[in-house]
């Protein structure tokens, strides 16, 4: 495995593997990595020759300066486990490389908005974040496939969507989200969770499933389980709760003719933002459904 920390040697590198004809999988990361991210590099492994993983901690993402430093960094025990894993080469940057020149001119690339929510300051700023960086990096790498989880649903939807807005020439691939024997999405920021935080963080999971089995056996009590649910959070110790039901395809409101729903979710917890999606298949004309899939 070889680490690479400048621009300009992971742009010769990824020229000498396109020269050797190589499949390019790509999995850019924040580091602190889990098992989720290992689920993520064994898929890539099995669809291309090369696997490159970027561990970079984007401050363009982060609306609050406390949240950006705070992030855990283990980029040494990271490398440990990247290693392990097989993967190949690991861009591993400098702030002041991926952006040169400082971030207050950096031109930064706005997706438009999925849903209302996407419209809030938080929002906004994290989910450009996420397009400027995803830029950068596609430039630099030129994956033929990238892997995302699927625990936050407008992010995926948002590179989705880049990826078609701009002719990218890059394939979307991603696996089930890997959970916690709990139900707890497993996320990079869980660490930070206290031991009373971390026994309430799984009852975000509960509420989610009960909320799928209402979807399923009442559709027209949508905005009633929905209150319920919130309460039920803020009785657990969550505040800003955002819950919401969604078109799984484009986060629009549920429709008549909608196949499948997500059910979309975050809430602090402490001093941390936990962030997950269930999805749903919505009940056909006859009244019958199947099982909750994943993307």
């Amino acid at each position: 495995m070889r680490i690479i920390e400048t621009a300009l040697i992971l742009r010769k590198e990824i020229a000498r593997l396109r020269t050797d004809g190589k499949r390019v999988a790509f999995i850019p990361t924040m580091g602190n990595l889990h098992d989720g991210h290992l689920a993520l590099i064994k898929e890539a492994r099995n669809q291309a020759d090369v696997v490159v993983v970027s561990v970079f901690v984007n401050p363009l993402q982060f609306p609050r300066e406390d949240d950006l430093q705070r992030y855990p960094r283990t980029l040494q025990a990271d490398c440990e486990k990247l290693s392990k894993a097989q993967v190949d080469l690991v861009y591993a940057p400098a702030v002041s490389d991926v952006y040169p020149h400082g971030l207050a001119h950096q031109t930064q690339v706005m997706v438009p908005p999925l849903l209302s929510q996407c419209d809030e300051p938080h929002q906004r700023t994290r989910l450009r974040g996420i397009a400027t960086v995803m830029c950068k990096l596609f430039n630099l790498v030129q994956p033929d496939i990238v892997f995302f989880g699927t625990n936050d649903h407008p992010r995926f939807l948002t590179i989705r969507r880049l990826i078609r807005d701009l002719n990218y020439d890059i394939a979307l691939a991603t696996i089930p989200t890997v959970r916690e024997k709990t139900g707890l999405a497993l996320s990079s920021c869980n660490t930070l969770l206290n031991k009373e935080e971390k026994e309430a963080a799984p009852r975000l999971y509960q509420v989610m499933q009960t909320l799928a089995d209402m979807i399923r056996e009442r559709p027209s009590a949508i905005a009633e389980s929905l209150d319920n649910a919130r309460d039920d959070l803020s009785r657990a110790g969550f505040r800003d709760i955002s819950l919401e039901i969604c078109d799984a395809d484009d986060l629009e409101a549920v429709r008549v003719n909608s196949e499948k729903a997500v059910i979309l979710a975050s809430a602090w917890l402490g001093n941390i933002r936990l962030i997950d999606c269930l999805h749903v298949n919505m009940p056909n004309p006859a009244g019958s459904d199947t099982s909750s899939p994943s993307l």
